[in-house]
């Protein structure tokens, strides 16, 4: 090439740089193992959920039209206990009202199904304060199971955790049976059969409902098991048809959230030939997310979670400047928790075994379930504890392996070493991913 000639080529590239921004604003290059790795994250059509064989009324309209309903009604709890409730906006109510907390209340619709109310923004304060950070419904019919430690092991049988816990909805399984006979009879009867006669049991008050909080000693809750009164003095089988009540509320919620879905965003865009859905940051972040940063080794799928459950080693900080928990087990608690639960999948009130439940090994010990991404940029805060409030702190510690020790367990974690401008990329990376989220007639009671 002539002087000229060379001349002239770095003058055009120069121009070329110059028209795109600096160096490092160039998109990467993609070979096709990248290209078949992105395409695994990004099909067509983002996956329906898996038929759920313990629910029999998972994909059934009206199920899910009257679950949708009982995710808003607040008329199943009991008293609010903690005296943080003073009816400022960012608590339900009062100490003492009762009928404030709904499931919507703490999974709020139009923040994609998570928790931003409480001033914290990091854990909920529903009848009392909780010890770890609500997570976002967004694609949970994904999943096979719950919670952070994966305590539930199906949709039908994880309300009655928040119903029968004093700093949740503070209520009892008794309470919900005797309201829906009173209130959503008609509705309940076409899709799941005759409510059973509970006629003959003395109705709970909402403020009977649910557990005290005495100065001293344990807490005495009523309408529940094992609180020897209400629910323990029916016979076997009004035990058993209360119960079952509370299941089928449990599966027409399960129906409804089945709908919630991010849906597909930028990336997705990108992906399938869209390029300027996306800018040079996030193409080069979603490489990193593939290759250096290790991101598939979790968050793997179209929904970005292998659904299972990992130590990352976090050492537990306080959230909301007063709550910590530094005796969190995760997994190597919850799914023991789930596997002796009468209501599980092999139970009696499942519809069907698929084999999802699992002993809890050696490595679930401070393990916990690997969240979806999807959608990730609404939430205000971070990790099961939600001590992280940002992105970035987020993306700095995978970086640098996580913490030593502090936490029960052994962390899988190693050191990316991740420079600045690559956590950068790979944060634009994770905003792609945001999605429109559910339509809008799943966000209020129909």
């Amino acid at each position: 090439m002539t002087s000229l000639g060379l001349s002239a080529a770095l003058a055009l590239v120069a121009a070329s740089a110059a028209c795109r921004g600096p160096a490092d604003a160039l998109d990467p290059v993609l070979t096709d193992a990248d290209r078949s790795q992105l395409a695994a994250l990004s099909p067509a059509t983002l996956p329906a959920p898996p038929a759920d064989a313990s629910n029999r009324f998972a994909d059934d309209p009206r199920a899910a039209r009257l679950g949708q309903r009982f995710f808003m009604d607040p008329g199943f709890s009991g008293r609010l206990l903690d005296g943080d409730n003073d009816g400022s906006p960012s608590t339900l109510g009062m100490k003492g009202q009762t009928g404030k907390v709904s499931c919507a209340g703490c999974h709020i619709p139009s923040s994609g199904f998570l928790d931003d109310r409480t001033s914290s923004k990091q854990i909920s304060l529903a009848s009392g304060w909780s010890l770890r950070r609500t997570p976002s419904l967004l694609d949970v019919g994904q999943a096979r199971l719950l919670m952070w430690d994966g305590r539930h092991d199906a949709l039908y049988n994880q309300p009655f955790g928040p119903i029968e816990n004093p700093v949740e909805m503070n209520s009892s399984r008794l309470f919900v049976a005797q309201q829906i006979a009173a209130r959503y009879r008609a509705d309940y009867e076409e899709i799941f059969g005759p409510l059973p006669d509970l006629s003959a049991v003395p109705a709970l008050a909402a403020t009977a409902t649910g557990c005290d909080r005495p100065a001293s000693g344990p807490p005495t809750c009523h309408g529940m098991p094992g609180d020897g009164a209400e629910y323990d003095a029916l016979s076997p089988a009004l035990k058993d048809a209360v119960t079952r009540v509370v299941v089928n509320l449990g599966k027409a919620l399960g129906a409804y959230q089945r709908l919630l879905s991010c849906g597909q965003g930028p990336f997705d865009r990108w992906v399938h030939g869209d390029e300027a859905a996306v800018g040079s940051a996030e193409k080069r972040g979603a490489l990193l997310f593939i290759g250096k940063g290790k991101c598939l080794d979790c968050h793997s799928g179209p929904f970005f979670s292998d659904q299972k459950f990992h130590n990352v080693g976090m050492r537990p900080d306080k959230v909301a400047s007063a709550f910590i928990d530094l005796d969190d087990h995760g997994a190597a608690v919850g799914l023991a928790a789930a596997a002796a639960d009468p209501l599980n999948v092999r139970g009696s009130y499942s519809d069907g075994d698929d084999g999802r439940l699992v002993a809890p090994t050696p490595g679930m010990e401070g393990a916990f379930r690997t969240p979806t991404l999807r959608c990730l940029t609404r939430r205000p805060s971070f990790m099961h504890t939600g001590q992280f409030r940002t992105l970035d702190d987020v993306i700095a510690f995978f970086s640098k392996g996580g913490q030593i020790g502090g936490y029960p367990g052994t962390s899988e974690l190693v050191a990316l070493d991740l420079s600045a401008s690559e956590q950068s990329d790979l944060i634009a990376f994770l905003r792609s991913l945001e999605g429109p989220g559910p339509a809008a007639g799943l966000l209020v009671s129909p």
